[in-house]
């Protein structure tokens, strides 16, 4: 029987020190089970690839502590700047032009980066006890349906380096929207529509 620890919210300090040494680490968002690993070592960033079995083309997104984390690594245009300001923290990605200092590996070499802003006090407060933005991922193995229960994630991705305990909200994706060229696109529907961005 495979046995991942188990870490209440208030236990933010180990579970970023688990990320601090590239481990990955599987946590509740807004909208669902996500997996997660450090942004600034090529080592974390391989080692949940790894378990998610996620081929490289597919990019990860990134969550935020805050807007000016997201501006550390991406360039924010005014439209951006409004859906950050209207809908974040919230079950929102954004893809928005990254920041040449950003390591290729990241986002493949590309020039665009998917961003998102920590959705719970506990998320933000691992981000910032890390030291660095994380990739977060759903909560499965590549290609297959997301987890919905801490059991289903162990058994899904059974080499975790721990899980943090935590109910789920929307049960859906987030909503990506494109803000990279001149009008904004939805790249995926989530429980933000576009009839509701009012930009």
């Amino acid at each position: 029987m495979i046995f991942i620890k188990r870490y209440k919210q208030s236990e933010t300090d180990e579970l970023a020190e688990i990320l601090k040494r590239d481990g990955v680490i599987s946590v509740p968002t807004d909208t669902v089970y996500g997996i997660c690993a450090r942004m600034n070592s090529i080592k974390a960033y391989n080692n949940l690839m790894k378990i998610k079995d996620r081929p490289v083309s597919k990019l990860l997104p990134i969550m935020c502590a805050d807007e000016e984390q997201i501006k550390s690594i991406a360039i924010v245009n005014e439209k951006a700047d409004k859906l950050i300001h209207n809908y974040m923290p919230g079950p929102i990605t954004l893809i928005l032009r990254k920041r040449p200092e950003v390591p290729e590996y990241v986002n493949n070499g590309g020039d665009t980066i998917a961003v998102r802003m920590a959705t719970s006090k506990a998320l933000e407060e691992i981000i910032r006890k890390t030291g660095s933005p994380i990739f977060m991922s759903s909560a499965n193995k590549s290609g297959k349906p997301t987890c919905n229960t801490l059991d289903e994630i162990e058994k899904s991705c059974p080499t975790l380096d721990g899980i943090m305990e935590g109910e789920v909200s929307f049960g859906k994706a987030s909503t990506i929207i494109d803000c990279t060229s001149e009008t904004i696109k939805i790249i995926r529907q989530g429980p933000i529509t576009l009839e509701q961005i009012n930009i």
